[in-house]
């Protein structure tokens, strides 16, 4: 594979031919029938799944790419998977006659070097034909799997160099040929698998893409592939045109940010990541030049295709978010991503804490340099956790069982303008659903102690971010944990003057003489009895916090948010009373005093 490879993969791509017209109404119900079999296939993957990152978790995606490989439609699923797919699709494109396509046919991808993500984000994928046997459209399913049969159990090898230490790789494998399944191939792949689930799993991702190849066969037989075809092109057409009438909108200029990462898995500091956006007229300019390259580095290597996903999932919330997500965007707007950068790395380069880190800073960067222009939608789409505290053990019978923590829990809910941080997680997670301590402990030996939020951990502002909240757990059998601590030094960003959240911390062994914090990367063994904590961050501020509204810190203090303290000395609120007897006041003198003392005046007006 090559930096040439992605290239011609990314490339503009032409309209489907078509002898066709079709009015706007028309090319709606269209697209409307295609996003609502995407959201049919990502339901039978959830419904059909064997494990609890898919069934329960919702770690999934549906998509349709086009004939020549544009993304066409997307479900609602986990954001940045929306904008993967396409790549993958296109590198199948390039094989179909050595691969020999056809009606029936089902392949799995997740290469990273061919258009993929991560290597545990498996996308199945199957092409859907006219009744005379032009190719129209694929249907994509994409899902995280828990395992991919590397050197480590899950997938995350933290000190691996290459990415044939993380496992399995596949270009574009076929697992299903004219409808049969080819059982050898799909009991190999089964094989290279340490969950048990994990042929439950891949066999509802071939029958939700079958079952969704019907419902598309049937919606061209209905209107005819040469008006579905122009109605792909006029929902193209038209995202562009939305998005090139938004970019106008914009004042012209050059807005950069600068993010970045604690250090790598062993231990090089300050990894950077750097964004120039550039608005000219109708044309924005998204560029990663001046973001690390330093070969040596290990674990921060994104995939080609991940950054292009995680720009765009930045873009796609800054505008109107009536505009359809589709190949418009990329139309519409030039992204350069560096050959040889962390976002864009050489052939062969591990990715799987990639889609972590540097993924996180890239879409929190872009959302930084485009705060300045659209502060009102300033909401950067991350979870910004290194990799959360995975629980890996094996059973009396062999068999692997994983809890990935991913847990409910409050963490990087950042203000926007106008609104508080709130919720149990940041609205970048789409609909991806945490795990309840009710659903996690039948399946596991773990027991969840508690899930608390942190007083005085939300990032202030005149909108404040929520608390994070530290999630205490007790493992009952031998097993594994694996983390990679990040966040602790570059906290997730507050915006437009507000401040950054609070950082994150990691602890094995608490209450014991062995307890010790988790400050780099971690790959541990735990005895029954032994107890983890995980600090997350809670969300960055937004604007000035010594223009929050005295009530509003007030009713913090009374909601148990923040102290007393921190009122006075973050927020410069002066509030009179106590919390035990319920009776506090603000001290609108004092507070008005302390304010100015504090510089308020000189804050109030970037905010406004």
């Amino acid at each position: 594979m090559s930096y040439e490879l992605n290239r011609r993969l990314a490339a503009r791509k032409e309209p489907l031919p078509t002898s066709a017209t079709v009015d706007p109404v028309s090319a709606t119900i269209i697209r409307g029938a295609m996003e609502t079999i995407c959201i049919e296939a990502a339901t039978h993957l959830g419904r059909a799944a064997s494990s609890a990152i898919i069934n329960q978790s919702n770690e999934r995606n549906g998509a349709i790419a086009d004939g020549h490989g544009r993304l066409a439609g997307a479900a609602i699923g986990t954001p940045h998977l929306s904008f993967v797919t396409q790549l993958e699709v296109a590198y199948g494109l390039m094989r179909q006659e050595e691969d020999e396509w056809g009606p029936g046919d089902i392949f799995l991808a997740n290469d990273p070097d061919a258009g993929g993500g991560h290597l545990p984000d498996y996308c199945v994928y199957g092409p859907v034909y006219s009744d005379d046997g032009e190719l129209i459209m694929v249907q994509c399913l994409q899902a995280h799997q828990g395992d991919t049969g590397g050197k480590d159990p899950g997938g995350f090898t933290l000190e691996a160099t290459d990415i044939f230490t993380e496992g399995m790789i596949f270009p574009a494998l076929k697992l299903v040929h004219r409808g049969k399944r080819r059982n050898d191939v799909f009991s190999m792949v089964v094989r290279n698998n340490r969950l048990p689930s994990f042929a439950g799993d891949l066999a509802a991702m071939i029958g939700g893409v079958q079952h969704s190849v019907r419902m598309l066969t049937d919606l061209i037989r209905k209107w005819g592939p040469e008006v579905v075809k122009a109605a792909i092109n006029y929902n193209i057409d038209a995202t562009e045109r939305r998005v090139r009438e938004v970019v106008a909108s914009w004042p012209d200029g050059v807005y950069e940010a600068t993010t970045w990462i604690d250090a790598d898995t062993q231990g090089i500091k300050d990894v950077k990541v750097h964004v120039t956006c550039t608005v000219e007229g109708d044309r924005l300019t998204i560029d990663l030049t001046g973001t690390d390259d330093r070969p040596e580095l290990v674990g921060v290597w994104n995939t080609f295709s991940n950054s292009r996903s995680y720009i765009m999932t930045q873009v796609v919330a800054m505008m109107d978010p009536s505009i359809n997500k589709n190949e418009g965007f990329f139309n519409a707007i030039e992204l350069i991503i560096p050959e040889g950068s962390i976002a864009h790395p050489p052939p062969n380069k591990p990715a799987a804490l990639g889609s972590f880190h540097p993924a996180c800073e890239i879409t929190e960067a872009v959302c930084i340099a485009l705060s300045g222009i659209v502060p009102e939608r300033a909401a950067p789409q991350v979870y910004k956790m290194g990799t959360p505290n995975a629980v890996i053990g094996f059973t009396d019978d062999g068999e692997m069982w994983l809890e990935q923590g991913v847990d409910s829990r409050t963490c990087d809910a950042s203000a926007v303008q106008g609104i508080d941080g709130w919720g149990s997680c940041p609205n970048a997670l789409g609909n991806l659903l945490l795990s309840q301590a009710e659903d996690a402990e039948p399946r596991f030996p773990i027991v969840s102690l508690s899930r608390e939020m942190v007083i005085d951990s939300e990032g202030p502002g005149r909108w404040r971010g929520m608390p994070g909240s530290r999630n205490v757990k007790k493992v009952l059998a031998p097993a594994t944990a694996m983390a990679w601590m990040v966040t602790q030094e570059h906290p997730l960003r507050g915006m437009c003057g507000g401040d950054d959240a609070h950082p994150y911390s990691n602890y094995f062994n608490v209450g014991s003489p062995d307890e010790y914090k988790v400050s780099l990367a971690e790959n541990a063994s735990l005895r029954p009895g032994a107890e983890i904590a995980y600090q997350y961050g809670g969300g960055g501020g937004f604007g000035p916090a010594l223009l929050r509204d005295p009530e509003a810190v007030k009713e913090d203090v009374l909601d148990e948010y923040i102290t007393v303290q921190r009122a006075r000395d973050r927020y410069g609120v002066v509030l009179t009373g106590t919390l035990e007897d319920y009776d506090l006041a603000v001290d609108w003198g004092a507070t008005e005093a302390l304010r100015k003392a504090m510089g308020a005046e000189e804050q109030r007006e970037p905010a406004e």
